[in-house]
């Protein structure tokens, strides 16, 4: 059995922390590992979604949508093509999740449900002298950890 794992830096945004309103987590369309990961949405269809079942780190069952707002390939004036998954807000919230901390979804081939864990002060190293946090860029917030 294997096991497929993918971890992504919780941005400000992620976590509600800039007041905004966000359509959930982005997917970029770039990530086609993470992209074959996740459940299979036709193009064809507009906004296509699919529920995710995740078992968090208490045990707790959640379900996530995964969609593909893509109104630019639908509509004359549509603007969205990109993927994202919502529904996720309340379990942020009820893991206090900060900004810098990872979001990790993983899941074995031969089961439908995911696993979903937020990893505290993992990524973002401290400034031993300042104990101030040091942001780093990554060319994309998402990667396969295995």
């Amino acid at each position: 059995m294997s096991k497929k794992t993918f971890r992504k830096i919780l941005s400000a945004n992620d976590v509600g922390a800039t007041g905004g309103h966000q359509g959930g987590i982005l997917v970029p369309k770039s990530e086609s590992e993470l992209l074959s990961f996740l459940p299979s949405l036709d193009s064809a269809i507009k906004n296509p979604d699919a529920w995710i079942q995740c078992v968090d780190e208490v045990g707790n069952l959640r379900k996530f949508r995964f969609v593909y707002y893509n109104n630019r390939l639908h509509d004359a004036k549509g603007t969205r093509n990109e993927y994202r998954i919502t529904h996720m807000t309340s379990y942020l919230r009820e893991m206090v999740a900060e900004e810098g901390e990872i979001l990790e979804i993983s899941r074995n081939d031969r089961e439908e449900r995911y696993s979903i864990r937020i990893i505290r002060d993992a990524a973002v190293p401290v400034e031993e002298e300042t104990m101030e946090r040091v942001r780093i860029k990554i060319k994309s917030a998402w990667r396969r950890v295995h």
